[in-house]
């Protein structure tokens, strides 16, 4: 079986395939001085609960955009699943061109969304990933990863405005019954929220334009599911993008398997 890790500044995504479908997910908390031992014993008790072990694991791909964390991630694989794993950005054959000026500076978890959207939608695409950064990477309908746009994630903005302004409030980011906020928090999360809602149907708008040909809007990331019905500017939400990417991945890279 396959354990994808797929880790953001914010949260840690591991996954199990067993060659037909994903089996098991979990969440954790980004920490980059959490050791592999650390990441084992909370492995393993999920893996115990889905009725599997670390045994059972042999094969592994990590994507990471933390670089301190990656040794601590390598040697989970290599201490306790006994496999070196396959690391997005080392030696890897993603089977995709990458159209920037410097492309070794296109970030593991965006090019990892470009293999998974072009593997599941056909022509070109425009994925709006929302997490801690909001991304908008335009990939070709040859899957060529062609560039975009990086913006500051909702949830970075909303925390922002609370620590410079001494008077406002910690509040929680929620689709707001009305634009017209009637009090501080209403406010807030009008501002926050619609004004998201605008950066997002302005740089697709921006993009598509630019890009002189029709373009299919992926929606993905931790906090997308925020913004489902609240704009006909993306086509449609995909949570899985990521994860279908490192498969994907994966299995351009048949060299790993039995290490």
């Amino acid at each position: 079986m396959l354990l994808a890790i797929e880790q953001g500044n914010t949260n840690t995504l591991f996954a199990v395939h067993d060659g037909t479908s994903w089996i098991a997910q979990w969440r954790a908390g980004t920490d980059a001085t959490r050791t592999a031992d650390e990441y084992a014993v909370w492995l393993s008790q999920l893996l115990s609960m889905a009725a599997l072990s670390l045994k059972d694991l042999d094969a592994c791909i990590i994507s990471s955009v933390v670089p301190q964390s990656v040794f601590n991630l390598r040697n989970l694989a290599r201490r306790y699943l006994h496999v070196e794993p396959l690391i997005v950005g080392e030696n890897v054959d993603l089977g995709i061109a990458i159209h920037i000026q410097k492309p070794s500076e296109a970030g593991a978890d965006r090019l990892v969304n470009a293999v998974g959207a072009h593997t599941a939608y056909p022509g070109a695409l425009l994925i709006v990933d929302s997490g801690t950064a909001t991304t908008f990477d335009v990939v070709g309908a040859d899957g060529a990863f062609e560039g975009g746009a990086i913006a500051p994630g909702i949830n970075l903005s909303m925390q922002a405005l609370h620590e410079a302004a001494a008077r406002l409030p910690r509040v929680a980011i929620q689709k707001p019954r009305v634009a017209i906020g009637k009090d501080t928090v209403e406010a807030m999360q009008s501002g926050v929220f619609w004004g998201y809602v605008g950066l997002i149907e302005g740089l697709i708008a921006r993009m598509k334009a630019e890009y002189h040909a029709p373009m299919t809007v992926i929606g993905t990331g931790g906090v997308a599911s925020l913004f489902d019905g609240a704009t006909q500017a993306i086509d449609h939400f995909d949570h899985d993008l990521t994860i279908l990417g490192l498969l994907e991945i994966f299995r351009r890279n048949p060299y790993v398997r039995g290490q």
